[in-house]
């Protein structure tokens, strides 16, 4: 049975990302980045004075400063797909996966500019007359009637995507092997779960408020933590950083290269990139929507940071440490979040694994904090902003599941999700795409930064 749903989950997650969803990513960011004139690379000081709070607005509408949504978009952006993903994305692509994860960070930059910049331009009320942001509103209040549908689409595969089994079962997983390894790992997990998910409770019933000011607070330090980390870990090992970085490089463009050469290995990068960041997902437009202002193209400007912290910083970090290891091609250990953590047990021992656990712990529950939001968001939307907030106990119910569940097919579900969301929420963006510029002409007009 077990092998049964590994095998039609991965058959759904290679059909859904295949080279058509690939193509609409990258050449969707690369469309905006061309069609912009490069506009949100050209302003990153703009954007950073904007996230320290210095053009914040409390008296305009939304739920969160620049800085708040920026911090709970990232809580759910920056999870275990910076760890374990990343180590999956390099078992099945190789070291040339890497550098297909950074194009797709770098191409996202673009892609979350004009997406978010449309999640504050496009907000709509839900059943409650409360006001909402992400791609289901922006459909609904920018498009013709017709296109509806893509509405419901991004919803529904939202309530599978934002799911916490990936988070919860590698958190788990990780716990387990490090403190508990003599233990029964049925009854362990169920533990952990059961622990786990009175953690996301605690949280996610103090609402949105609560969410962004923990992830404010605990992700600075994970992230100084992790770039620690690497760096340390770089330092002692300072010969062999040029060869890694030339083996990234080389079996990027290698036909021969693992994941089924050439086009494996983008389709592998690109995917898992995507997964990381989000950029073009949709999910993040919701946390950005809810930003407390009616300037559309500052939350926009905030937004493209996030693949640069999630992806260009921390995911790298990652990818060096595992490719330092070189236990990639060690079929005992691919198991995703284990494969991580022997590559800095090897060089820290036990110490690693614990520095390594806590970066993991703030990743899996501060994502969890955040993917609630979206799900309960989606959830409302299908069904109605009344019932949304009973969405919270089946969500705390799918931390426990997710915590003894198989990797594979948890992976591969959410995968699939995520790449279901990407498409209506890069068509709306596409055709919405003028707009945007014609926001951001008039925007740095009245403000010649």
């Amino acid at each position: 049975m077990l092998d049964t749903l590994e095998r039609l989950s991965a058959a759904f997650a290679d059909a859904v990302w295949s080279t058509p969803l690939v193509t609409l990513l990258l050449g969707g960011g690369i469309f905006f980045a061309l069609y912009s004139r490069f506009l949100p690379y050209r302003h990153f000081g703009h954007a950073l004075g904007i996230m320290l709070g210095r053009h914040d607005t409390p008296n305009e509408p939304g739920e969160l400063s620049h800085r708040q949504a920026l911090a709970a978009a990232l809580s759910g952006t920056m999870g275990l797909g910076n760890i374990s993903g990343v180590a999956l994305a390099i078992v099945a692509g190789g070291p040339g996966a890497v550098f297909w994860m950074w194009m797709s960070a770098l191409v996202g930059i673009a892609t979350k500019f004009f997406t978010c910049t449309l999640g504050v331009m496009y907000r709509g009320e839900d059943s409650l007359g409360r006001l909402q942001g992400g791609p289901m509103y922006i459909i609904r209040e920018a498009l013709p009637r017709a296109f509806y549908p893509l509405a419901i689409l991004f919803s529904v595969a939202g309530l599978l995507g934002t799911l916490p089994i990936f988070q919860a079962n590698q958190l788990t997983a990780l716990v387990r092997e490090s403190l508990f390894p003599g233990f029964d790992p049925l009854l362990t997990s169920l533990v952990i779960g059961c622990v786990l998910a009175l953690v996301v409770a605690t949280v996610i019933f103090g609402g949105l408020q609560r969410v962004a000011r923990v992830a404010e607070a605990l992700l600075p330090l994970m992230v100084m933590t992790y770039l620690s980390m690497t760096l340390l870990l770089l330092l002692l090992h300072i010969d062999q950083v040029p060869g890694l970085f030339a083996s990234i490089f080389r079996d990027a463009f290698n036909p021969q290269a693992v994941g089924g050469g050439l086009l494996g290995v983008v389709l592998v990068g690109i995917s898992r990139g995507a997964f990381s960041n989000e950029a073009g997902v949709g999910t993040e437009v919701m946390a950005h929507g809810a930003a407390r202002t009616n300037e559309p193209i500052r939350e926009g400007l905030v937004a493209m940071m996030g693949p640069v912290a999630d992806t260009l910083v921390v995911c790298t970090c990652t990818a060096l440490a595992i490719l330092l290891a070189g236990t990639w091609q060690d079929p005992e250990n691919l198991s995703g979040i284990n494969l991580t953590a022997n590559a800095f047990k090897a060089d820290f021992g036990n110490v690693g694994v614990g520095l390594l656990l806590f970066v993991t712990l703030i990743l899996a529950t501060t994502t969890m904090f955040t993917m609630w939001y979206y799900g309960a968001k989606c959830f409302g939307f299908l069904f109605g902003a009344r019932l949304q907030d009973y969405y919270r106990y089946f969500f705390v119910a799918a931390v426990v599941f997710g915590a003894s569940v198989s990797i594979d097919v948890v992976f591969n579900l959410i995968s699939g999700a995520y790449g279901l969301m990407a498409i209506p929420t890069m068509v709306a963006t596409l055709m919405l795409s003028g707009r945007v510029r014609a926001a951001a002409k008039e925007y740095f007009h009245r403000h010649p930064y």
